[in-house]
C-alpha cells in the first residue's frame, strides 16, 4: 500500500512515522533537525520546523494534498513531572495549532489532514466496549487529547477533511512499549501488570501505518477513528501471548502499588482498562492484517530473533 500523492509528515522519524513514510512517495518531512534525519529519508525533502514557536515553512506545504501529523513529546519516557506534562501538552496542542495556522496561510490548503490522537481520550472504563462515540473521560491525558483534537479540527473551517486517529498501544520490534518489554520477557523476567484484568487496546504498527494511508484515501472518513485492532485483550492475556511468542514463562508480575511507586502518575496509563474497538475503520472497509494478538506477536517476535 503506497500513497502516490504529495504529502507532508510531522513526526516522520518516530516509530510510527518511519513506518508510515515507507508507504508514501517521497514525503516532505517537517523536523526540528533536518541534518539528523536517518539515511532512509535521503529521497525526502526535509524542512526545519519548531512546532512550539513557528508556522511550518510555506515551501514545505506548497502544493501538498495530504498532511499526516504525528509529532509530539513521548508519553511513556520519563516520570510525569510538571515540566514533562507541560511538554506533552504543548507539543500536541501548540504544535497542532501552529500547523493548522500554516495550512490557513496556504493559497490552496490540502484535501486532508490525518492527525494522531490517543485512546487516552476515553480514560479507564473497565469492561465497557468503547467505540468512537464514547464520551471523553476526566484527567490529564483525556484533557490533552480533547485540546489536541480541537486544534486539528480547526482545519475543517478551511475546507480540509480532518481525520483523528485515536491510537492505542502500538506493537513493533523497532520501538514503542514492546521494544522495552521483549528483552525482559526473553530473560523470563516479564509478567502481568497489576491484577492483569485491564483491557489493552493494541495495534500492530503495520496496520496503524496502513490505517493512516487508508484514512487519507477515503473521502467519507472524517472525525475520530480508533487506531486499535478489533480484538483487544486483557493484560493477563497479552502477557501470556508474549511469553508464548518468545518461548519463556512470565514469572514476575508487577503489582499496582509497585508501578505507582516506580512510575508515579504514568502508572495510571498502564493500569487503565480500555476495551477500544475500531468501529469506524471496520465500517469503512479497512482490513486488518493482524487481527489477533497471537498473530501480531508471532510476526514481531519471530522477526526479531
Amino acid at each position: 500500500m503506497v500513497l502516490d500523492r504529495r504529502c507532508v509528515v510531522t513526526g516522520a522519524t518516530g516509530f510510527v512515522g518511519r513506518r508510515l513514510c515507507g508507504r508514501l512517495r517521497s514525503p516532505r518531512v517537517l523536523t526540528r533537525r533536518p541534518e539528523a534525519v536517518p539515511a532512509e529519508f535521503s529521497d525526502s525533502p526535509c524542512f526545519r520546523w519548531d512546532p512550539l514557536s513557528e508556522l511550518p515553512p510555506p515551501t514545505a506545504l506548497d502544493g501538498c494534498e495530504a498532511v499526516f501529523h504525528l509529532a509530539g513529546e513521548p508519553v511513556a519516557q520519563g516520570r510525569w513531572t510538571s515540566s514533562k506534562k507541560a511538554r506533552i501538552r504543548d507539543s500536541r496542542v501548540l504544535g497542532t495549532r501552529n500547523l493548522v495556522a500554516g495550512l490557513a496561510a496556504m493559497h490552496e490548503p490540502p484535501e486532508v489532514l490525518v492527525s494522531a490522537s490517543a485512546v487516552g481520550y476515553y480514560g479507564s472504563c473497565g469492561n465497557e466496549a468503547l467505540s468512537e462515540t464514547a464520551p471523553k473521560a476526566d484527567g490529564f491525558l483525556a484533557d490533552v487529547c480533547e485540546e489536541w483534537e480541537s486544534e486539528a479540527t480547526q482545519a475543517a473551517k478551511l475546507g480540509v477533511r480532518v481525520v483523528l486517529i485515536r491510537i492505542g498501544l502500538v506493537l513493533g520490534r523497532e520501538g514503542g512499549a514492546l521494544a522495552r518489554l521483549l528483552p525482559l520477557f526473553r530473560m523470563a523476567a516479564g509478567g502481568r501488570l497489576g491484577n492483569g484484568s485491564q483491557w489493552v487496546p493494541w495495534i500492530h504498527v503495520n496496520d496503524l501505518a496502513n490505517l493512516f494511508v487508508f484514512s487519507a484515501e477515503h473521502p467519507d472518513l472524517r472525525g475520530a477513528v480508533n487506531g486499535t485492532a478489533p480484538s483487544p485483550v486483557t493484560n493477563a492475556a497479552f502477557t501470556k501471548a508474549l511469553a508464548r511468542a518468545v518461548g519463556k514463562p512470565a514469572l514476575f508480575p508487577a503489582p499496582a502499588f509497585g508501578l505507582r511507586l516506580a512510575l508515579g502518575e504514568f502508572a495510571s496509563v498502564l493500569l487503565a482498562s480500555q476495551r477500544v474497538l475500531p468501529k469506524r475503520a471496520t465500517e469503512a472497509g479497512f482490513e486488518f492484517e493482524y487481527r489477533t494478538i497471537a498473530k501480531a506477536l508471532a510476526q514481531i517476535c519471530g522477526q526479531s530473533r
